[in-house]
């Protein structure tokens, strides 16, 4: 249980530093955007409309944004951009980022200790899991890929 403690609070740290980095960054982006050619944009009416919304209800999609893969980047980005006030977001980074700390540090360490002792105990079978979960994530990478190539390549033609 130690090793879970140690490592979710490490993890915890981690996240808070990022996310919140993330955040600052977000709001430091959107001082320099109101400071330059793109205020005019910024200052629109749907802009604003769209500002308070995510001030108001953004913490929520903040705190689940932690629960995704991918997504969490972004949505403290925006949090910090569109100026989410600090009583706000906190809250949605404490809690969003301590469910991610437990997960993170439960699940991951199982996974690392099944692979020890899979690498341990049957070190060919462990060798070829490794290369078996190489090999999708590759697949998955080149499927993509092209999927994404041949929907340019008909977006090209429909224009043409």
């Amino acid at each position: 249980m130690d090793k879970v403690a140690i490592t979710a609070g490490t993890l915890y740290v981690i996240v808070l530093l990022r996310a919140g980095g993330t955040f600052a960054v977000g709001w430091l982006a959107a001082a320099g955007a109101r400071r330059s050619r793109f205020a005019e944009r910024i200052s629109s009416a749907k802009f604003r409309r769209a500002e308070r919304a995510i001030q108001r209800w953004g913490a929520p999609v903040v705190a689940v944004s932690f629960l995704t893969v991918g997504f969490q980047t972004a949505a403290n980005f925006l949090a910090g951009s569109m100026r989410m006030p600090l009583p706000r977001y906190l809250p949605a980074l404490f809690l969003g980022g301590a469910a991610w700390a437990l997960i993170y540090a439960t699940a991951g360490l199982g996974v690392l200790e099944v692979l020890g002792r899979l690498f341990a105990e049957r070190t060919a079978l462990g060798v070829s899991a490794v290369a078996l979960l190489l090999l999708a994530v590759c697949a998955v990478v080149v499927h993509r890929r092209r999927r994404a190539a041949a929907s340019r390549g008909e977006t090209a033609a429909e224009e043409a």
